[in-house]
């Protein structure tokens, strides 16, 4: 995948990552979009500092990239508690989730991303600690083996999660707080680019904003990660300011199209038209045909290529789009040509 348009942040250098975490925002009020979620979380949180107790259990999924960790500090600094974060995959043996929780001082917030990946094990033990602030840790084995129950500081579990299908059903019913975040507009995305190049002190105009944000997958983080690229191209080959016609010519070389589609995208698009007559064709046939593997275009590139209405599931296989054909200039007959 084309690693402008990588929504998680696997690629990201050292660099990059403070990057990102100076882009954040802090506060609800800087955070823009998700109004539904963001209304019902001030409500929640103020209630529970009128209280004085922890926040309830909360629990957001939803596509990589469009706010979950950032969300998870604004709880923490709206609540003035410490956070701690983690990840799934980190926390293979219930010591370890031990460690962490005894740590945590009243009403601070541990944060768990990647939490449909936890071992089963550490799940057993995460569940009496939500519930009861407890823990019982075995001591010594064998003969001499003891249990031991710790008590907690009452804390708020933040869980975020990409695939919010994996998650055991036990484990879903402890969040009191379920959050679905989604997909951002252009406009909100060329708000967020704007703020954005204020902190990166980029000068960038409006029209190139809005370009940017059109070509980034409602997804702030691709939005970002673009605008620290075009800024690159804007200093060495423009004059420093971000504007239209050097963002087309960045977007260009970076191999973004005008719907955010990258290299891969075109090529499975045109491979349906141009080798099986726009499809129906099934994945193992397409993903030898494109020499990828089947797994990575059913969780990568046809997520958005469906949500964007280029291509459809159908009981016989993929099919591209009237859409599809539009984009890449062809009518349906298979012919070279323009709408």
């Amino acid at each position: 995948m084309n690693e402008n348009l990588d929504p998680s942040d696997e690629q990201y250098t050292p660099e990059e990552k403070d990057f990102d975490k100076a882009l954040r925002p802090l506060s609800f009020d800087d955070f823009a979009g998700q109004e539904a979620i963001l209304a019902n979380l001030k409500i929640f949180v103020e209630a529970a500092n009128q209280r004085e107790e922890a926040l309830d259990h909360t629990l957001f999924h939803g596509p990589p990239g469009l706010g979950k960790t950032t969300l998870a500090n604004i709880l923490a600094n709206e609540l003035e508690a410490g956070i701690k974060m983690t990840s799934g995959p980190v926390l293979d043996k219930p010591g370890d989730l031990a460690g962490l929780l005894t740590n945590l001082e009243p009403r601070d917030i541990l944060f768990i991303d990647e939490i449909h990946r936890l071992s089963p094990i550490v799940e057993e033990y995460l569940y009496s600690a939500m519930e009861d602030f407890k823990i019982d840790i075995m001591i010594e084995t064998g003969p001499n083996a003891r249990t031991v129950q710790i008590n907690l500081n009452p804390f708020t579990l933040v869980g975020a999660t990409t695939r919010s299908g994996l998650l055991t059903a036990p484990m879903r019913a402890r969040f009191g707080i379920s959050s679905r975040l989604q997909y951002y507009s252009t406009e909100l995305l060329s708000t967020i680019i704007q703020r954005s190049a204020e902190i990166l002190k980029v000068p960038t105009k409006e029209d190139a904003s809005i370009e940017i944000a059109g070509r980034s997958r409602g997804t702030p983080r691709i939005a970002n990660g673009l605008l620290r690229r075009v800024r690159d191209f804007a200093q060495i080959k423009g004059n420093g300011t971000v504007d239209f016609e050097i963002t087309q010519y960045a977007l260009k070389a970076l191999q973004v199209d005008a719907n955010g589609l990258d290299e891969m995208d075109n090529k499975i698009l045109t491979t349906l038209i141009d080798k099986f007559k726009g499809g129906p064709v099934g994945i193992t046939t397409l993903a030898t045909a494109v020499s990828e593997n089947g797994e990575t275009i059913e969780e990568v590139y046809e997520p958005f290529l469906i949500q964007q209405g280029f291509i459809m599931r159908t009981p016989r296989g993929r099919e591209v789009t009237a859409l599809a054909y539009k984009h890449l200039g062809r009518i349906k007959d298979n012919q070279e040509g323009l709408f």
